[in-house]
């Protein structure tokens, strides 16, 4: 079992390393976090970055360097991040076994441990 945080897919691993390329961000890490709002509490991000911070959590997953940060690893844990082409476009999915509870927009959630702010959808 690996320490990985996060698992990518080999899908998500492509899409990503095509937007890197497209927005010039080669050699770059792929952050994901967790951050508060959403309807349930909590919501995902991920973006371009080029500075770590100390107690950053880092890996690397298909040749793409990511990294999670310390509040947002116990949460993120066994996560799996997918890339799936659909009639109607394409989009990334994240599967959070520690998720208890989501909205019908899937991008928010909330944990046992961990409840977040909800918002108004």
């Amino acid at each position: 079992m690996s320490n990985d945080v996060v698992i990518l897919t080999e899908a998500a691993a492509l899409h990503i390393k095509e937007m890197m390329k497209h927005n010039e961000e080669e050699g770059a890490f792929l952050r994901v976090s967790v951050k508060g709002g959403g309807c349930s509490g909590l919501s995902y991000g991920m973006g371009f970055e080029h500075e770590l911070n100390p107690a950053d959590k880092q890996f690397e997953q298909y040749g793409i360097k990511v990294v999670v940060d310390q509040e947002s690893e116990p949460i993120l844990k066994g996560t799996k991040i997918d890339y799936k082409e659909s009639m109607m476009g394409g989009g990334f999915t994240i599967d959070n076994p520690n998720a208890i509870a989501s909205c019908g927009c899937g991008s928010s959630f909330r944990t046992a441990t961990a409840a977040g702010t909800p918002e108004e959808c």
